[in-house]
């Protein structure tokens, strides 16, 4: 499992404790396999089955939970399967996030980060949240950028991780979920109409990849880019920190 620590990781608590570990991603996003591999983890990479298909409407009074919700359920999944499929190979990590899990939240109401809330309630008002997956196509697509261009939304990632114990059910799962703004440009809709029919967002949460072609869309963002791109990278290992200090049991089962 040595392999799953690459040379370049730093020399901290967390990545020692990793050392020789069966780390699992449960997703085959190739942009959070990207961001784990820069910070020095390459993990096995097991897609969940749990379909995404949680009703929103469930969570309309706790919005921000619907993301961690899905990504429990992909996580607890994984992690059962292979347990099943070989004891003695069981993971010690699974990592899921919808993919780690992202939603888009247009005219969300606060993001983990250091502005103050009066500034988030005056840039984004007290108007409803909708969330917004992967459109169903381009028309779809077109209809998702048109209300969020010259707006704001916010997007928010659940990651939950789940490792082994020695009370039943045999395994816990902690999780976060990371909030961010994206402010949208007031652009041209002929740009917008050029973006959807290039296909990139059609295969993304809200329709736009910040890292792509959709950069052209966005004027700023407030809290973590990597949030944005699908994975909270800086909070996930924040995470691991905090179970390493406050369980004793974390990893060593």
């Amino acid at each position: 499992m040595e392999k799953q620590i690459l040379p370049h990781a730093l020399k901290t608590d967390v990545f020692n404790k990793l050392k020789g570990k069966r780390i699992v991603l449960a997703s085959n996003s190739p942009r959070r396999k990207d961001i784990l591999r820069t910070i020095g983890l390459e993990p096995d990479i097991i897609p969940s089955t749990f379909a995404e298909n949680l009703p929103s409407s469930e969570y309309a009074h706790q919005i921000h939970e619907y993301p961690v919700a899905t990504a429990s359920h992909k996580a607890i999944e994984v992690y059962e399967r292979l347990v099943e499929q070989d004891p003695d190979n069981a993971p010690d990590l699974v990592i899921a996030a919808l993919l780690a899990d992202t939603v888009v939240l247009t005219h969300g109401s606060e993001v983990a980060s250091n502005v103050a809330r009066s500034v988030i309630e005056s840039a984004l008002g007290q108007t409803s949240q909708e969330i917004l997956e992967k459109p169903i196509d381009k028309a779809d697509n077109l209809r998702m950028l048109l209300d969020l261009n010259g707006n704001v939304c916010e997007v928010v990632t659940g990651v939950v991780v789940v490792f082994p114990v020695l009370q039943s059910p045999g395994y816990k799962t902690q999780s976060i979920d990371e909030r961010t703004l994206v402010y949208f440009a007031d652009n041209h809709e002929s740009l917008v109409e050029a973006y959807v029919e290039s296909g990139e967002g059609i295969d993304r949460a809200g329709g736009f990849a910040i890292q792509g072609l959709g950069s052209l869309l966005i004027r700023k963002v407030e809290g973590d880019y990597n949030n944005v791109v699908g994975f909270p990278v800086a909070s996930f290992y924040k995470l691991l920190e905090m179970l390493i200090e406050e369980d004793e049991d974390f990893l060593e089962i």
